[in-house]
């Protein structure tokens, strides 16, 4: 498969029309609708659905589509990394991480660099362990921030000193919101709302001391913002980490700890014997500055 067919092809998915795709490639419709017939004689595979109005994916167009982006996002990766400057450090980071304050460790490590190489630009992309980790495997990321339980053995890593603190997040006029701390007990005729990493992790539910099927997880969540807004209504308890959102001042929200205590570990990970780009070395070299110094204040 050529890399150029494959952008045209991705092109008539986005586009759904042949007709409209040509026009964003700048080319006529007969050779492009020549290039994705030759591309399905080759795979042996009907890619799509040519209707009316408009053209669809076939199931195995579908796969398609997931696998070629991730070829193009590597190819241009690879582009960019091979024609950087030699004289001047730039290029792309890409970072993949959950949802942490820690966060703010890479943020300080970017701005550090940023003041001696100011060519270098960063690609944030957010999910639980399992998508980060599935990025990084591919070479879609340089560096992956994990959080909470992860299979890290098959990774280089960096820990992290401090670890985050699970929780709940409810309305400062839930009976709950009384409590210092908040244990198992409290939550099980409650109405959660948990994320779709912790729903199944084994920690917390060794932790619940129930069967998952017993408890009222009446929605999960991606982003925790989004989650926090649900809390705001009323409509469940939040499990989640600590010093994501604001429960300060005139926030309708408040955070109690989970008791016994329940932390989440956190570690840097990238592809073991990765041959890392000019940037992301000194990206890493400046962290490993930044891990240092922190230790170095407690």
């Amino acid at each position: 498969m050529d890399i150029r067919v494959l952008r045209y092809f991705l092109a008539v998915a986005r586009e759904e029309s042949i007709t409209k795709a040509a026009e964003t490639l700048r080319m006529t419709q007969p050779p492009l609708s020549r290039q994705l017939k030759e591309l399905e004689e080759e795979l042996g595979k009907q890619l799509f659905i040519r209707g009316s109005k408009k053209v669809t994916l076939t199931e195995d167009g579908m796969l398609l589509r997931k696998r070629a982006e991730e070829l193009v996002d590597l190819m241009e990766k690879t582009k960019a990394e091979l024609t950087a400057s030699s004289e001047n450090t730039g290029g792309d980071i890409y970072i993949g991480c959950g949802e942490t304050e820690s966060i703010s460790l890479l943020a300080q490590a970017a701005q550090d660099l940023q003041k001696k190489h100011p060519l270098i630009h960063y690609h944030i992309y957010s999910g639980d362990a399992e998508h980060v980790m599935e990025k990084l495997d591919k070479g879609l990321i340089d560096f992956g921030l994990l959080v909470g339980e992860a299979d890290i053995g098959k990774y280089d890593f960096l820990k992290l000193p401090q670890k985050d603190v699970w929780g709940v997040l409810m309305r400062k006029d839930c009976p709950l919101a009384e409590k210092e701390t908040v244990c198992a007990e409290d939550l099980w005729n409650k109405p959660l709302i948990v994320s779709h990493q912790s729903s199944i992790n084994a920690e917390m539910l060794h932790w619940l001391r129930t069967d998952i099927s017993r408890l009222n997880i009446v929605a999960t969540y991606d982003l925790l913002y989004n989650a926090a807004q649900f809390a705001k209504k009323g409509f469940g308890y939040v499990i989640a980490l600590d010093r994501l959102v604001n429960t300060t001042g005139n926030s309708d929200l408040c955070f109690k700890p989970l008791f016994p205590a329940m932390e989440a570990e956190l570690c840097i990970v990238w592809k073991k014997h990765q041959v890392h780009s000019r940037a992301a070395r000194a990206f890493l070299v400046t962290l490993q500055t930044v891990l240092s110094c922190q230790a170095s204040a407690r």
